[in-house]
């Protein structure tokens, strides 16, 4: 099993808390600690939220579709992410997007009277709590909001601008695949090459399967 304790110390929810106070709380009946395999679905969209989740290992994506089918990949969440928490206490506690294993997938799954006993025996960990949910709450609507508004072109200049200054070149090396680099547009993978054709023959862009080389964006 893996040693969840050492992964939660780790996190910011949980680095202020002491290891007995940890240990006395997490009772064997408080929580439970599962495995998904690869691209498997871990909550369906509307279905109920009961837990409030903790990654241990692996890559979570919540991901949504539109009225055409097409996926949507709205966020990825890593190892020490939290899931859940912002829909626990809520009344219509339904997860609004399906939450997908995109690697395997290690949570440790905390029941509602745990995550309560923590916030009432430690404001450091309420205070970190409510930030917490404020601020996944914020990133999924910049998110959505982004995607409805900007064009398949606009998402790939984005994309292209951001990733040229973290990698410090002009050329991007491709760590994801085409079709991945499509769910994150909310596109389908056709739309999205006749996208980069089309940036291609306006003189934008040169590509290849493992990267894309930035010729002009201000064309």
């Amino acid at each position: 099993m893996i040693d969840f304790i050492s992964i939660l110390e780790n996190t910011e929810l949980f680095k202020d808390i002491s290891l007995s106070t940890i240990n006395h709380l997490f009772v064997q009946d408080s929580f439970n600690i599962k495995t998904y395999k690869k691209n498997s679905v871990i909550y369906f969209q509307n279905e109920k939220c009961v837990t409030f989740d903790i990654v241990l290992k692996g890559i979570v994506s919540v991901q949504s579709t539109d009225e055409k089918g097409n996926y949507i990949s709205i966020s990825d969440f890593t190892i020490g992410s939290e899931l859940g928490g912002n829909l626990l206490f809520s009344h219509k506690n339904f997860y609004p997007m399906m939450v997908l294993a995109k690697t395997e997938v290690t949570l440790i799954h905390l029941k509602k009277d745990l995550v309560l006993s923590l916030c009432q025996s430690n404001t450091t960990f309420l205070s970190k709590f409510l930030h917490s949910i404020s601020d996944k709450t914020l990133i999924l609507t910049d998110k959505i909001k982004t995607l409805s508004l900007k064009s398949i072109r606009q998402c790939i200049i984005d994309f292209l601008m951001y990733e040229s200054y973290v990698q410090k070149s002009n050329i991007i090396k491709l760590e994801v695949t085409k079709k991945d680099l499509a769910e994150k547009f909310g596109v389908q993978r056709s739309s999205l090459s006749r996208e980069l054709n089309k940036m291609r023959k306006d003189g934008l862009i040169e590509y290849d399967a493992y990267s894309i080389t930035i010729v002009n964006l201000d064309k």
